[in-house]
C-alpha cells in the first residue's frame, strides 16, 4: 500500500510504501476511494502542541475516508466485502482516532474498527461520503444532537465555511428556518445561494431573527459572545469552532435570558447516518473540490494558505 506518513511537527508528509493491512477481529480493510483533507492536519504539521495526539509515533494521516470493503475480520456480521462505507474517525469510547492512533485515510488501504463504518446510500458519491465523515458529521452533531434543532425552529449559523455550509443545508432539509452570519462577502453570497432566509455580516444583527439555536462554527471569541446577545431568551448557543481558544462572555445575559451554552466535538455513527440520509434526498450540494491522491501534500499547503473554498477531497484512481 501507499500512504502519506506523518513523522512530527515541521517535517513534511512523505509518500511511502508499506505492507498492506489485513483484517483482524472486529475490523475491516477498506480500499480507499476518497479522503478529505482537514485544517487540523495542517495544524499538526505546524504546532508541536498537537504531538500528544499521535501517541504511537509516525502514522499515516487522514481521518475522513470512504471506500469499498475488501476484507472482513472475524466477528464482523453486518458488513461484507464490496460494501461502500464511510468511517467515523473517532471511537467515542476508547477516544482512539483514525490517522492519529493508527494509520488513516491518506492511503489507498486502511484497516478500521467495523463499528466505525456506515454504509453509503446508493446515489451518494465517495467524495460526498468522505466529506461527510468530518465536516458533515460534526455539523450534524452540533445542530441536532447537542443543539436540539427541530423542524420549525429558527436556527442561526455563524461561519459559512466547510462545516457551516453543511449545517445550513441539513437544517433546511430537516425543516428549520435558517439564518447565517459571516464577515466574508463570498460566504454571504454562498449563504444566500444556499437558501438562507437572511445572511448577516455581523452576528449581533442576527438578533432580529430571534433564533432558537445558534451554532458558532467560527469560535473567534467575540462571535460566541455576540451569539449570547443574538439568540432568543431561553435559547441555546453551541460552540464548535476554535478560531480562538477562549472567550469573554456576558454572564448577565446568560442569567437574565436563561441561556444554554454548550460545546460540541465530532459526532456519532448515528450522526453520520443522518448526514448520509440528507445527501440521499438529493438536496445537498456543499462546495467540494477534488485533487489526486498523489497531491495530498500540495493540497495541505493550499489549505494552509487559505486557497480552498469548501472542503478539499483527494480521490484515488
Amino acid at each position: 500500500m501507499k500512504g502519506w506518513l506523518f513523522t512530527k511537527t515541521d517535517i513534511p508528509l512523505k509518500l511511502i510504501e508499506k505492507e498492506d493491512p489485513h483484517a483482524i477481529p472486529n475490523h475491516v480493510v477498506i480500499d480507499v476511494k476518497a479522503t478529505g483533507l482537514c485544517h487540523s492536519d495542517v495544524a499538526a504539521l505546524q504546532d508541536p502542541g498537537w504531538m500528544p495526539l499521535f501517541p504511537n509515533g509516525p502514522v499515516i494521516m487522514g481521518h475522513e475516508c470512504a471506500g469499498v470493503i475488501s476484507e472482513v475480520g472475524e466477528g464482523v456480521v453486518d458488513l461484507k466485502v464490496g460494501d461502500r462505507v464511510g468511517v467515523n474517525p473517532l471511537d467515542r469510547e476508547t477516544r482512539e482516532a483514525e490517522g492519529y492512533n493508527y494509520d488513516g485515510g491518506y492511503a489507498n488501504k486502511v484497516r478500521v474498527p467495523a463499528k466505525q463504518c456506515v454504509k453509503i446510500p446508493d446515489g451518494v458519491s465517495f467524495v460526498e461520503g468522505a466529506a461527510s465523515t468530518d465536516a458533515g458529521l460534526t455539523a450534524y452533531h452540533a445542530l441536532f444532537a447537542i443543539g436540539g434543532a427541530k423542524p420549525g425552529m429558527k436556527v442561526g449559523i455563524i461561519g459559512i465555511g466547510g462545516l457551516g455550509q453543511f449545517a445550513v443545508q441539513m437544517a433546511m432539509i430537516k425543516g428549520c428556518e435558517v439564518y447565517a452570519s459571516d464577515v466574508s462577502p463570498d460566504a454571504v453570497k454562498l449563504g444566500e445561494e444556499l437558501g438562507c432566509t437572511k445572511v448577516y455580516n455581523n452576528v449581533l444583527d442576527m438578533k432580529e431573527a430571534e433564533c432558537d439555536v445558534i451554532v458558532d462554527f467560527a469560535g473567534f471569541g467575540q462571535t460566541t459572545a455576540d451569539a449570547l446577545d443574538a439568540v432568543k431568551p431561553q435559547g441555546t448557543v453551541v460552540i464548535v469552532g476554535m478560531g480562538k481558544l477562549e472567550s469573554t462572555i456576558n454572564t448577565y445575559l446568560m442569567i437574565t435570558k436563561e441561556l444554554k451554552v454548550l460545546g460540541s466535538n465530532g459526532g456519532t455513527i448515528e450522526d453520520l447516518e443522518g448526514v448520509y440520509e440528507c445527501f440521499a434526498t438529493g438536496k445537498m450540494s456543499p462546495q467540494l473540490t477534488t485533487i489526486p491522491f498523489e497531491e495530498i501534500d500540495k493540497g495541505l499547503e493550499k489549505l494552509k494558505n487559505h486557497e480552498v473554498k469548501g472542503r478539499l477531497v483527494a480521490v484515488f484512481e
